[in-house]
């Protein structure tokens, strides 16, 4: 899986899950569950990771969205 976004905005996250869901690309949103830890300061952001064989048509997506700004440019895989 290689990141899509990085961000620590819930509403971003859930506006990219719709997106890649209704494009029917699979995704996962790691780190969701560290609000926990941290005490839901939201300081830990949460990665949105893409299929590595989806990943240009995810980023397709989200730049069409008007937000080429969110992309990670390094697309680390995991």
């Amino acid at each position: 899986m290689e990141e899509l976004v990085r961000t620590n905005d819930p509403v971003l996250i859930s506006f990219l899950e719709s997106l890649l869901k209704d494009a029917g690309i699979k995704h996962f949103v790691a780190d969701g569950n560290m609000s926990i830890l941290e005490g839901s300061l939201a300081m830990i952001p949460r990665r949105v990771l893409v299929d590595s064989d989806q990943v240009e048509k995810a980023r397709m997506l989200v730049r069409d969205a008007g937000l080429a700004h969110e992309l990670r440019l390094d697309g680390g895989q995991f």
